[in-house]
């Protein structure tokens, strides 16, 4: 017998929007800790007057970074405090813009994945690709002290598994090229368009600061291929829609 529920992308929606079956409290729920962390970190900008000065509060930052951050050259170590900044740094992003530019990814995206890989399943399949990924990352800059921080590796993830569950769903994308028109594609083309971009800015970075497109692609690939190892044996969802929420900006 054919589960419906896991075919039949309109009720997909229908159940995470209107909340039939409670909606996607793993997916809030990260946005909601991402949120959290950062309001009362030393980045945000809240309770500055806190550190007396401005050189204070970037020895503060410099010191929340290295605490919670990846640094490649120090995982290799193999102390248990180092093995666990995988998981910290997911949960740490470098400002405002950083923040809100992958909760926005999060919250396009991630519903829909939840609903159909389940709550429980979901939730180790963000922690453990993102994990993967920035350990990924680190492996190719084994040498590097820059830190790294963020939950792109994992967002990477939940794009490659809806990538491989919603194919032919539509996602409204602005691309700055066409002039920030809204125009809306069948999220394949938006995703393996991202992918593209991430792979070629890859490609040409180096270990120094700045985004870490490698965990990118990580992430993405690990995504993909969890959904196709996990799902390959079911009916894929093909019927052409628009997103579950919001829009996409690749």
């Amino acid at each position: 017998m054919i589960d419906v529920r896991r075919i039949d992308w309109r009720a997909t929606a229908r159940r995470v929007q209107g909340g039939a079956a409670g909606g996607a409290p793993v997916t809030y729920g990260l946005i909601a800790l991402c949120c959290a962390i950062f309001v009362i970190s030393p980045l945000s900008g809240f309770g500055g007057a806190a550190y007396g000065s401005q050189d204070a509060l970037l020895a503060a930052q410099a010191g929340y970074f290295e605490r919670w951050g990846v640094i490649p050259a120090e995982l290799w170590e193999g102390s248990p405090r180092a093995l666990a900044t995988p998981f910290t740094a997911l949960f740490v992003h470098g400002s405002w813009l950083h923040l809100l530019g992958n909760l926005l990814f999060l919250y396009v995206f991630g519903a829909m994945v939840e609903e159909r890989l389940g709550r429980v399943r979901f939730a180790v399949f963000y922690v453990g690709c993102g994990y993967l990924a920035l350990v990924c990352y680190a492996a190719v800059h084994a040498d590097s002290e820059q830190t790294l921080v963020g939950a792109s590796g994992a967002i990477s993830a939940v794009l490659g598994a809806f990538l491989y569950l919603f194919p032919k769903a539509r996602v409204t994308s602005l691309f700055p090229f066409l002039f920030f028109l809204p125009l809306r594609f069948p999220a394949w083309i938006v995703l393996v368009f991202w992918f593209g971009l991430q792979w070629a800015a890859a490609q040409a970075a180096d270990a120094g600061p700045g985004v870490a497109y490698l965990a990118h692609v990580a992430g993405f690939a690990a995504g993909f291929l969890y959904a196709w190892g996990r799902c390959r044996g079911r009916t894929r969802v093909k019927v052409p829609a628009t997103a579950t929420e919001g829009d996409s900006q690749p």
